[in-house]
């Protein structure tokens, strides 16, 4: 997956494009898969509730925070002295375009992230519900189709055709992932008691579904590439919230996990730190990375089920 993303990088997709549209879909197509399981054998929706806020809370809270204490997480490049402005004109301009398209897609996450906890005061998420996330997020994406469109006409750049031969690299590849998950949701029908048991399917593919993530995100934060490492951990959050409880909501009216208001409250808190921190200092510094790794422990501590 990552010689795919690279390879998309070179043909034309841009680092904060390519975190905001592609990645996305490479490593929650996993999340989808679940939720088409999930459905497929009538279970409940909460399981895909919970495992959309244990995805997304994981990704924007211990997935972004430890590339932050480990490396660095600078949006904005750090100069020192007045001296070579000049020379990095041109650089810190493509940096500051980075931090718009990365403040941007948090403030997403605030509004998808906002409209179900709106759509969901009643307790459930309906057929209704589901049509309006699913809108949300098909207008969303069509947004970033123009913007890559709009950026290459700008720099008389044109896709790579052989991008087809990638993109159908990674659609084997979601096929392979959905043969795995089906073959592990078999296997946990198995396990009636304990926590690694069907009753708790929702953390546990919450978690699995995360590992793509995690792997990104130390990848590209050893790589020095914070930009993807944000934009792929937050545009991955918006396949869950609002795609896959969406679609969901659409074949299934469900109601509300346990652990659906903490979850809420600890995204949009979180969502509102990071974009403080790439609004007033240009990066995530060490201390808020600790902080969120240590919110990410208290979550669990909270919300698993003893």
């Amino acid at each position: 997956m990552i010689w795919g993303l690279e390879a998309m990088n070179a043909g034309g997709l841009e680092g904060t494009v390519l975190g905001t549209l592609i990645t996305p879909y490479c490593t929650g197509i996993g999340n989808l898969l679940v939720a088409f399981v999930v459905g497929r054998d009538g279970g409940p929706g909460t399981e895909v509730m919970t495992n959309a806020l244990v995805n997304n809370v994981t990704n924007i809270t211990l997935l972004i925070g430890l590339p932050a204490i480990f490396w660095t997480m600078n949006v904005l490049p750090q100069n020192n002295t007045a001296r070579g402005k000049k020379k990095k004109r041109g650089n810190h301009r493509a940096h500051e375009i980075n931090r718009l398209s990365l403040l941007l897609t948090l403030t997403a996450v605030l509004f998808f992230t906002g409209a179900v906890w709106a759509l969901a005061r009643d307790g459930k998420l309906d057929f209704g519900d589901g049509l309006v996330l699913v809108g949300l997020f098909l207008f969303w994406q069509l947004f970033h189709v123009y913007d890559v469109l709009k950026s290459n006409v700008q720099k008389n750049k044109s896709l790579d055709w052989i991008l087809l031969i990638y993109l159908g690299a990674l659609i084997f590849a979601a096929y392979l992932q959905y043969v795995s998950i089906d073959s592990l949701d078999q296997w946990l029908k198995h396990q009636p008691t304990g926590f690694i048991s069907s009753k708790n399917v929702g953390w546990l593919s919450g978690w699995l579904c995360a590992l793509p993530n995690g792997l990104l995100a130390i990848y590209y934060g050893w790589r020095g590439n914070p930009e993807i490492v944000y934009t792929s951990q937050v545009g991955d959050g918006h396949i869950c919230i609002p795609l896959c409880v969406g679609i969901f909501a659409i074949y299934h009216t469900f109601p509300l996990p346990a652990v659906f208001q903490s979850g809420m409250y600890l995204l949009i808190g979180a969502t509102l730190v990071h974009m403080f921190c790439v609004l007033v200092f240009g990066q995530l510094p060490r201390w808020v990375g600790i902080a969120l790794v240590v919110t990410y422990g208290v979550f669990l501590y909270k919300g698993l089920p003893h």
